[in-house]
């Protein structure tokens, strides 16, 4: 019987929604991220919601098809496939039964195939690369159970957000603090930009006016005498 952690709220999966994985990572102190090597088979792809978790042996994916079945909308499928790199886990038909399912997209640490036909999907999917290789579907396997993944460490229950940039994890228990973080972040980064394009354009007429440079840096440099 599937053991699914409740899902997150609609606030807070709007809330995240509208930002993004760098302001996430910097709201908990430039960390979260998973590996760098694990980004959306395509551009532009996003994806926000709850970890449904599953832990693989490597090369086989019979727990990953068992995840996907036990899925619904509002779930991330997170699996942690150990990184390996000589068997894809999933390609065109189990990315269609996961969307079938309502999941909202499959971060995977591992390879995946059917490139083209993932890379023209509006499904998300997050993966190390693509190989030719299918899986075993022998198990054993772990599921709704912590895993580690890229590096992670991924609870049922926590906050996915993945997009071009990568993937990052927000423990459930920190959700309220990080999204609050990276929603005064945004707000800064939305002034920052601002005054750094009416510096630009006064400068470009023959009018430079004030000074640009952020007043963290200033005080940083004292320590080196600048």
């Amino acid at each position: 019987m599937s053991k699914l952690a409740p899902l997150l709220s609609e606030d807070i999966i709007e809330r995240a929604d509208s930002l993004n994985t760098t302001l996430i990572s910097d709201a908990m102190g430039c960390t979260g991220s998973m590996d760098y090597k694990i980004k959306p088979v395509a551009s532009g792809m996003k994806v926000v919601g709850t970890a449904l978790t599953v832990s693989l042996r490597p090369g086989d994916n019979l727990f990953l098809h068992q995840a996907i079945y036990d899925g619904k909308e509002g779930y991330v499928l997170v699996a942690d496939g150990k990184g390996h790199t000589t068997n894809a886990y999933l390609g065109e038909l189990m990315a269609g039964a996961a969307k079938a399912m309502g999941i909202e997209g499959i971060i995977i640490d591992g390879l995946v195939r059917d490139k083209e036909t993932l890379s023209e999907s509006a499904f998300p999917i997050f993966a190390k690369g693509f190989i030719p290789n299918g899986p075993l579907k022998d198990g054993p396997g772990e599921l709704h159970k912590p895993i580690s993944c890229g590096g992670v460490s991924v609870v049922p229950g926590d906050l996915i957000i993945g997009d071009d940039d990568g993937v990052v994890v927000v423990p459930k228990d920190k959700i309220e603090e990080v999204l609050s973080k990276a929603e005064k972040k945004l707000d800064y980064e939305k002034t920052r930009l601002e005054s750094i394009a009416a510096y630009e354009k006064a400068r470009t007429e023959g009018r430079p006016e004030g000074n640009i440079q952020p007043h963290w840096l200033r005080e940083q440099m004292k320590a080196y005498g600048l």
